[in-house]
Parts: C-alpha cells; sequence; structure tokens
C-alpha cells in the first residue's frame, strides 16, 4: 500500500515536471479587496519569474521583486511610457515593490541590461519576459 503510494506521488511530481515552462510560467494578476494587483517577481541568472505576467488595465500594480543571486548583478527594466509602465531598477536580495497603472492594452517587454565585458547581455542569454495588459 505504501509502495502504491509512494509510485502515484513520484508520478505526479514526474508529471508536473514534465509540463512546458512556458506553460508554467504565467501568472494572471488578481485584483485584491483594496484593488491593487500584486506580482512577486525574482530574478535569477538568466530567467525572471515568472516571465509573464498578465495584468488589468488601469487598475494599480504592485511588483515585488527580489534576485536569487548573491554576486551576479541583474535589473529589472519596462520602458514603455505610452502605456503608464516605466522603470528600471537593480535587483537586490531585499525585495523592492514597483507601482504603476497600465493605462493601455497589450504586450511589453521586461529584461534585465546587464553585461559583462565582451559576453553577451543577460537580455541575450534569455533575461527576459513580457507584462501583458489585457482588458
Amino acid at each position: 500500500m505504501k509502495r502504491n503510494l509512494l509510485l502515484a506521488v513520484l508520478l505526479l511530481i514526474c508529471s508536473v515536471v514534465a509540463v512546458p515552462a512556458a506553460e508554467q510560467d504565467e501568472f494572471r494578476a488578481m485584483i485584491d479587496k483594496d484593488g491593487v494587483q500584486r506580482v512577486t517577481v525574482v530574478g535569477g541568472d538568466f530567467y525572471f519569474h515568472p516571465s509573464h505576467i498578465v495584468v488589468k488595465v488601469n487598475v494599480p500594480v504592485e511588483l515585488t521583486v527580489t534576485k536569487d543571486t548573491l554576486i551576479v548583478p541583474h535589473d529589472i527594466n519596462v520602458h514603455a511610457p505610452e502605456a503608464g509602465i516605466d522603470f528600471k531598477v537593480e535587483l537586490s536580495r531585499e525585495p523592492q515593490v514597483i507601482r504603476f497603472t497600465p493605462t493601455k492594452t497589450g504586450r511589453y517587454p521586461m529584461y534585465c541590461d546587464k553585461k559583462f565585458l565582451f559576453f553577451p547581455s543577460h537580455r541575450e542569454e534569455g533575461m527576459e519576459g513580457v507584462i501583458e495588459v489585457v482588458e
């Protein structure tokens, strides 16, 4: 009996891990009781998690951002002033809150623009994502 339960748990874990990363990495923000959409974003070595954030237009957003690396510097950038989203924040191990209210629907790239010497930029290495603003 215990063996069957262990096997079932292992199969469940494997099935979750087997889901493509793109499907796992979309986050649809919910509107809290205070009317704010809250999202936590973690930056690591060449990734953001989640990398696809979906928020509603004309509803305030609070992004809480951190990094999970000790030495390598990272930042998070979104430059879409036409949509009310425009920030560049250096990531640290301490959480920081970025506040904005998206005013226009669309897909807006977020990325890390750090680069070391002649190596590819962090964005070129895959440290990018998107904030998608919907109705």
